[in-house]
């Protein structure tokens, strides 16, 4: 796992985004400023971390386009890197489809699940890879074993019986992260994301050690739109705690205003909102029979997986809306001429940004980590910063959104609370595979009468594609600002938070 760490791959990301921030605040000559990025981020004439300077180069180019917003440029033809920039230079979302893209140029073509022999190996007399394989596929050749990976059904009873761990699991990082296995090979052997079959959790871009899968990114446009001035909410989600830094409620708000938006909202008001909306449906839906159990609505990757790949139980999944979208619904109400930024650790806010029933209410989505390249574009140190006035209140239960479990536990407080005569059963799953397996368990009625949540990343929230802290790290300041809270549930009769 490479999660969390401050690798060269994610330091890459964070220069591609600061410089195309930087273009977008500043540039007189957008054309010209974007063309010379990859120069910018790989000067000279000795390659970095490639073996070829050239190689470096093309492939931050395509990074670049990715976070204006545009597609990967076709590698059998001429295109410049600003081809197509008149469409994404706009002060408005721009997005063109599929999210999640493998850049060929950087993809190493890892191994797909083969077992190599590797120079441990010592050639044992008592050579018990060789007896334990069921199908004869090793042998032993000059001395040392050798798997024929057309006979190898990568059992992995070998690599268990080798006294010198001398045979290896090679895998695709990228594949093993996917849940959905959307994760396929070209005809060079290079990953390949399955459109059909994407959930857009960004597992996969956050597992590539070669750092060649990454996501669209909105931050061009939404800077347009913060110079050209007029009313622009941010509504940051409760994972937000400890992402900058030791800069707290105050410190974020302020650096988010000095930015350009005119106010801040903690999601964790629509987190509030759903937690009581679905205590109300599982009270009433499952309790009284009318469904055997109640999913969760507040990954977009996992209500995805489930009506994806369970269609019969689309209508389990609660009807509550997102966080995102009951506070965004909840701002405009309030300020109907304004535009609603989404700030979050995830990267399937985007797709769900995008969907015809969302698109009016939510007007960009921007990651943390695309957050803190904003801040460095425009010199911000949000730790130097302090205003007057905390984030929006919330309660402790939406907070608690941010961590995995922290769904399901808001919900049973509220029923508790609510209905005390009332017994509540909770599942949660964590990963895409673990939620398939959830959903399977419950297609089969082994989880009738429960509440169960998904989250598409392993730890929840705090464990999204565009964090920018450790998992643990992240998972500890939640739970803190979750016990820190003044009121700890919302109201029964809530249905719509006062912003006033």
């Amino acid at each position: 796992m490479i999660r969390g760490l401050d690798t060269s791959v994610k330091r890459l990301r964070k220069q591609v985004f600061t410089e195309v921030a930087r273009v977008a605040w500043e540039s007189d000559n957008i054309n010209e400023d974007i063309e010379a990025i990859p120069y910018k981020i790989t000067p000279g004439d000795v390659p970095l971390y490639r073996e070829s300077i050239w190689r470096e180069r093309a492939i931050c180019a395509e990074r670049v386009r990715l976070a204006m917003g545009m597609s990967l440029r076709p590698e059998d033809q001429p295109v410049h890197v600003t081809a197509g920039i008149t469409e994404s230079n706009i002060s408005e979302k721009y997005y063109e489809p599929p999210l999640m893209q493998v850049i060929p140029s950087a993809c190493d073509a890892c191994a797909v699940k083969r077992y190599k022999v590797t120079d441990n190996c010592r050639g044992c007399v008592a050579h018990p890879c060789v007896e334990v394989c069921p199908k004869g596929a090793i042998s032993l050749q000059n001395g040392r074993s050798v798997i024929d990976q057309d006979k190898c059904i990568k059992c992995g009873k070998c690599r268990a019986a080798c006294p010198y761990s001398a045979i290896a699991y090679e895998t695709r990082p990228c594949a093993d992260a996917c849940g959905v296995n959307a994760i396929e090979s070209d005809e060079l052997g290079r990953a390949r994301i399955n459109p059909d079959k994407c959930v857009s959790c960004g597992m996969c871009m956050v597992n590539c050690p070669f750092g060649a899968i990454a996501d669209k990114s909105q931050i061009f446009q939404l800077i347009r739109a913060l110079k050209e001035g007029g009313e622009i909410i941010a509504e940051i989600a409760p994972a937000y705690i400890g992402q900058f830094g030791n800069a707290g409620p105050k410190k974020v708000k302020a650096a988010l205003m000095e930015l350009g938006f005119s106010e801040v909202y903690e999601v964790a008001l629509g987190a509030d909102m759903g937690a009581v909306t679905e205590a109300h449906h599982y009270v009433e839906e499952v309790v009284n029979g009318d469904l055997p159990f109640l999913l969760t609505s507040c990954c977009p990757s996992w209500s995805m997986l489930a009506k994806l790949y369970f269609p019969d139980m689309a209508d389990k999944v609660s009807s509550a809306l997102t966080p995102m979208v009951a506070t965004a619904r909840t701002i405009k109400k309030k300020h109907p001429n304004a535009k609603v930024v989404f700030v979050g650790p995830c990267a399937s806010k985007k797709l769900e940004a995008s969907r015809r029933s969302v698109r009016s209410d939510v007007d960009f989505v921007i990651t943390f980590e695309e957050l803190a390249a904003m801040f460095d574009a425009k010199g911000i140190d949000p730790e130097k910063l302090e205003h007057e006035e905390e984030i929006h209140d919330a309660t402790g239960a939406g907070r608690g959104y941010g961590v995995a479990g922290g769904v399901a536990e808001a919900i049973e407080k509220c029923i508790n609370a609510y209905y005390p005569d009332v017994d509540v059963y909770i599942e949660h799953a964590e990963g895409l595979d673990e939620c398939r397996k959830m959903l399977l368990l419950a297609k089969t009625g082994k989880k009738d009468g429960c509440l169960i949540e998904g989250m598409g990343c392993p730890g929840g929230c705090v464990a999204g594609a565009g964090t920018n802290i450790p998992i643990p790290k992240a998972t500890l300041a939640v739970k803190k600002s979750v016990k820190d809270s003044s009121k700890k549930i919302p109201p029964k009769e809530l249905g719509e938070i006062e912003l006033d």
